[in-house]
């Protein structure tokens, strides 16, 4: 005797609805439940950048606030002192010679102040400028031919060098130059009379690197570790905003700036730019 032990038709029909419908109800469920999840993702992202936001404001407040603080202290010296030096040309008997000495001296401080106000407004605005094409060669020339004068009075060499092919830079040319420009009178001033600055711009891959070499006396790790802070320098005249500002200009072209240096053995500084279409944010 044989036992059938298939299922009748209308037996099997019935399961394999029920299983089409659980299956269709499962789907409903996954995509109502894949819906809601990406909701809450969009909505704590939005909570996430507007709390990120407010941080940014806050902790750019406490900055100012810390500015504005460093900048009343690094104003008063050389007003007072230019102050000073007026006070002394309003005397009716001060000779000639000591007349046009006290007006360089008041004029040097002036221009001081001046150069210590564009950096404040610079580092303060930060990077705003129309973002265009430009060649990183152009640019190294530009920087170069600003800075030559000035190496000439310090009685140092300067030398420039183009590495490989040039490239193209999508950002601020005005910020950039001025970051460069920042880097160079940095190695001019800490160099000796007779010593050589180098400056090289290098092209290919991702990245435009712009260095600058100088043979001073060099950097403690100590005071490396600041470099970039707001109004902090090794100098006795200075601002203390020039390195600020070239890492605000490094950050603000999704770039870096990398320091090599030891006391006695001079410093480089590299300052990394994307090129277009790096994938990083370089470009468009």
């Amino acid at each position: 005797m044989t036992t059938d032990n298939s299922i009748p038709p209308a037996t099997g029909d019935h399961e394999l609805r029920e299983a089409f419908q659980l299956f269709s109800a499962t789907s409903e469920r996954l995509t109502e439940a894949y819906e809601e999840l990406q909701g809450q993702v969009a909505r704590l992202s939005a909570e996430l950048a507007a709390a990120n936001g407010e941080l940014a404001r806050r902790e750019r407040l406490s900055i100012l606030g810390e500015v504005a603080a460093k900048l009343a202290h690094q104003l008063r010296t050389p007003l007072a002192t230019a102050l000073l030096y007026v006070g002394h040309l309003a005397r009716p008997n001060l000779n000639e010679t000591d007349r046009l000495r006290f007006a360089d001296r008041t004029l040097a401080r002036l221009h001081y102040l001046e150069r210590l106000i564009q950096d404040l407004l610079t580092f303060v605005k930060g990077q705003q400028g129309r973002r265009n094409r430009f060649s990183a060669h152009d640019l190294s020339d530009e920087v170069w031919q600003a800075i030559e004068p000035q190496a000439a009075v310090h009685e140092v060499r300067l030398e420039l060098n183009k590495v490989g092919p040039d490239a193209i830079l999508l950002g601020d040319r005005q910020a950039l130059q001025g970051a460069l420009i920042n880097l160079l009178e940095n190695a001019v001033q800490a160099s000796h009379a007779g010593g050589r600055v180098a400056f090289s711009v290098t092209a290919g891959g991702a990245f435009v690197a712009f260095k600058v070499t100088d043979e001073g006396a060099g950097i403690t790790e100590a005071d490396r570790q600041r470099l970039f802070e707001p109004f902090f320098t090794t100098r006795g005249e200075g601002s203390g905003l020039g390195l600020a500002i070239v890492k605000q200009t490094a950050d603000a072209h999704r770039g870096w700036v990398e320091v090599q240096t030891a006391p006695g053995q001079g410093s480089t500084f590299t300052l990394y730019i994307p090129t277009p279409g790096a994938g990083n944010g370089g470009g468009e």
